[in-house]
């Protein structure tokens, strides 16, 4: 006869079903069933008795007839757990009101880890690091294949994700890529990871979509832009993008009334990389005079100035001003309200910070989809912090409106 331990003592009920479910466990495997047997049990009793609490009586009850609503039976469902896979029988109602909680609808996982999980391997966190952090913390070992198992399964998430209706107007979009190094067959390449960071018409920052190519390119950028007005798109009043040739093309063949604009907040980094720490904040300085000059003549001045003073060092800064001059001056054709919104919201050089933070541990990533998904959980991470308008957002939305007459839905 089994000795009873302390805790087994303190929770009979565990006991029984072990002693009545567990009587023929040999193996790993019959571990893994027993265990996977116990949860269903304990999912379907909660279930029920959220069923309950949403009807308003116990089954059986007469107060039932007359309530208006009642159970309905039940349907069948496959979750994953850490430990296989295991059917449940989820109640239903006949008015079809029922939103279960513990399992929502739609839901195909069920582990106590898996938000815990996905939270750090969103802030950048190795396999091998949530591993040891599980153990330390929870006296739990987790292998690394059931974290690439959670893992995996965001990629389900992130199909239904990247194909979502988008909005008709998009104000402002940032159109921007990141260079991650992947496995291909023997060797390692270079890939982009394509970024569209849209600011909507509330506002507020909407990551659009991923997207993974060998380089970046403007041809492969026209696919994206095609896609977006795919998925609902029909105006972009304000293309922010970098200095990729072809790119300003792209964007004005798919929706031709947009205005590009070369991101400020890349140029000045561009810029400032040539430049040594020593000086770093006095040409940071003269930049920020060009970019916040009230007209295009005063913007010329500052930059002939800078070119005056900085030339004999650095003459790659002024000639990478000049090169970009007719995609820099459509920014002093707009209001300080707009102004302020394009060159002083560092919305894709936020994310971008925040996308390099989680990739950083991963030097190499075995494939395109493990990128996709580091990345992916990374922006869903950030994007918890969206959720209110960026600065000076009622006063730019005015302008819109008048600037783009027509354009901006009211």
């Amino acid at each position: 006869m089994r000795k009873k331990t302390a805790t087994s003592q303190e929770n009979p009920l565990i006991e029984a079903i072990a002693d009545e479910l567990g009587k023929d466990v040999k193996t790993e495997a019959d571990v893994s069933n027993l265990l996977n047997q116990l949860l269903k049990r304990i999912v379907e009793k909660s279930l029920n008795i959220e069923m309950t609490a949403h009807l308003g009586y116990e089954k059986n009850e007469p107060v039932g007839h007359n309530s208006g609503n009642s159970r309905n039976g039940s349907y069948p469902k496959t979750l994953k757990s850490s430990n296989g896979e295991f059917e449940i029988d989820v109640p239903r109602d006949r008015n079809a009101s029922f939103e279960p909680v513990l399992v929502e609808k739609g839901q195909r996982r069920f582990t106590a880890f898996d938000k815990q999980i996905l939270a750090c391997y969103a802030r950048g966190m190795s396999t091998r690091d949530i591993s040891a952090t599980f153990e330390e913390m929870y006296g739990a070992k987790v292998s690394h294949s059931v974290i690439s198992q959670v893992t995996e399964a965001v990629l389900e998430e992130v199909t239904g994700w990247q194909s979502r209706p988008l909005e008709e107007v998009y104000p402002i979009v940032y159109l921007d890529g990141l260079v991650v190094k992947v496995h291909e067959g023997k060797f390692v390449t270079n890939k982009c990871i394509y970024i569209a960071l849209g600011v909507n018409m509330e506002g507020k920052k909407e990551l659009l979509g991923l997207w993974i190519a060998k380089n970046e390119g403007a041809k492969f950028w026209l696919g994206v832009l095609t896609e977006l007005q795919s998925r609902g798109v029909k105006d972009i009043l304000l293309a922010c993008v970098d200095g990729l040739t072809g790119f300003p093309e792209a964007i004005e063949a798919v929706f031709p009334q947009s205005i590009v604009q070369l991101c400020i907040v890349h140029l000045v980094r561009n810029s400032l990389k040539y430049v040594s720490s020593k000086h770093r904040k006095q040409v940071a300085e003269a930049l920020k005079r060009i970019y916040q000059s009230k007209t295009i003549d005063e913007a010329q001045k500052e930059l002939t100035q800078l070119s005056e003073v900085w030339d004999g060092l650095y003459p790659t800064i002024s000639r990478l001003w000049s090169t970009h001059w007719a995609r820099i001056i459509p920014l002093f054709e707009f209001p300080e309200e707009i102004r302020k919104v394009i060159y002083t919201t560092n919305a894709i050089e936020s994310l971008n910070a925040t996308i390099r933070k989680a990739i950083r541990n991963r030097r190499i990533f075995p494939n395109d989809q493990s990128a996709i998904k580091t990345v992916y959980l990374a922006v869903q991470n950030a994007a918890k912090r969206w959720t209110m308008p960026i600065p000076n957002w009622g006063q730019a939305l005015n302008r819109f409106a008048i600037q783009f007459e027509g354009r901006v839905p009211l």
